[in-house]
């Protein structure tokens, strides 16, 4: 399933969402070369986060090979940098579009909930949630981490708390055929985090041979979950009405975010 659009309009215009999707087509555009090489080699060794070098685990001077005679050279010394660095890479094309797409659906709502510097806060905090849990499950990994998914999973994990209700617009891809359907947000948000869940549970069995940091997503979303509450204002955003799966038709009545 693929979110395209929700039914839950904003109170404020959200300047911070805003902010770290331009942010982060900067970084692809200015340091990753839009994906070329070598500079998106180069960006993956400067910026991801390294488990095996962030717990030391790996010697300083180690060598990981990226392919076409390239590697990271592993230094301790931009370890603790690259948690929040490594936010604001991506591998490729879909890499950042897909993330930037998720984060736009329901970056908006939550920025909303917040105002803008605690969102920004509680964006970052999640990021380094979800960076701990992939080093906690792979303390000495060699694999570089890169892309916002994990700070943007926190946000989906908010949103289910707020807004499980209101209803999310989904493509669904049935091998050549593609529809569309409405659902209330808690079952594409836990579909979704079921899904990452399972794609998680070969790296806890000790497995990691790259590709998608399932658990990155896993503790992201967990910990958007438990800190929405605390970031979120304390009572609900004026003049908000959105659209719950109630099986009125849209706008039949007002409805206000769970506290």
């Amino acid at each position: 399933m693929f979110p395209y659009r929700d039914d839950n309009p904003t109170a404020i215009t959200p300047y911070v969402t805003y902010a770290i999707i331009a942010l982060n087509f900067a970084c692809w555009l200015l340091i990753q070369g839009a994906g070329t090489h070598p500079a998106l080699d180069r960006s993956v060794c400067q910026f991801g986060l390294i488990p095996g070098d962030l717990t030391g685990r790996l010697p300083a001077g180690y060598q990981i090979p990226l392919g076409r005679g390239l590697g990271c050279v592993i230094g301790t010394s931009r370890a603790w940098m690259s948690v929040v660095t490594s936010m604001f890479m991506h591998g490729g094309w879909l890499h950042i579009l897909g993330n930037m797409w998720f984060f736009w659906i329901f970056g908006n709502n939550i920025e909303d909930a917040m105002g803008h510097w605690r969102f920004a806060v509680f964006y970052l905090i999640c990021g380094l949630c979800a960076a701990g849990a992939q080093v906690a499950a792979s303390p000495g990994s060699a694999i570089p981490m890169i892309g916002a998914s994990g700070a943007i999973s926190g946000v989906m994990g908010a949103y289910l708390v707020l807004y499980p209700r209101v209803r999310v617009h989904t493509l669904v891809f049935l091998g050549f055929f593609i529809t569309t359907v409405a659902l209330p947000a808690y079952i594409m948000l836990l579909y979704w985090f079921f899904v990452q869940f399972l794609g998680g549970l070969p790296t806890l069995g000790g497995l990691n041979r790259g590709g998608v940091a399932f658990l990155a997503h896993v503790g992201g979303f967990i910990s958007g979950a438990m800190l929405i509450r605390v970031f979120a204002r304390q009572r609900p955003v004026p003049a908000v009405e959105v659209h719950t799966w109630d099986g009125g038709p849209p706008g039949s009545g007002p409805w206000r975010p769970r506290w």
